[in-house]
């Protein structure tokens, strides 16, 4: 049954790319059906792959091949919270590794332009901790990182 709710992602030819990608790199990703388009369109020809619908991390989504119109940006992005430093450091490294790139406080962006936030749940509840001191302290020595380090927040959250 097809999700009432599906989040539609805009690619240039690459959403099967991506969606690969997304299965074998994220728990709980699949790549569910692949679609060709059954004529011409603007961006392709009948038989090119039009739709991919693909799970992220128990998501639905699909991938369009809209052509190069439309880019990703930061207005939208995916959020994954991770259990430790293996898991952060291992799926910053495979968006990152794959052609991606870097950015601030956690961010990066996978080889389509895709945001992703690698964000530690040790992350999270520094930066809401009810000791506001504390609090303030982990959110400064987040905004240094890129890729979050779980002891350097751990270590300004104690001060």
């Amino acid at each position: 049954m097809t999700p009432k709710n599906t989040i539609c992602l805009w690619y240039d030819g690459t959403a099967l790319e991506a969606a690969t990608f997304y299965a074998a790199t994220l728990p709980d990703s699949t790549v569910d059906a692949v679609h060709h388009a059954p004529g011409d369109f603007p961006a392709g020809k009948r038989g090119d792959v039009l739709t991919v619908q693909f799970t992220v991390m128990g998501i639905p989504c699909l991938g369009l091949n809209g052509g190069p119109m439309f880019t990703h940006n930061e207005a939208f992005s995916f959020q994954v919270a991770t259990d430790d430093q293996a898991e952060t450091d291992r799926l910053w490294d495979a968006i990152v590794g794959n052609d991606g790139e870097e950015s601030a406080c956690g961010w990066c962006k996978d080889k389509w332009g895709l945001s992703w936030q690698i964000t530690p749940r040790v992350l999270t509840e520094a930066i809401t901790h009810p000791d506001a001191a504390a609090a303030e302290r982990a959110f400064e020595a987040m905004m240094r990182m890129r890729k979050i380090d779980i002891a350097a927040i751990e270590a300004a959250l104690k001060g």
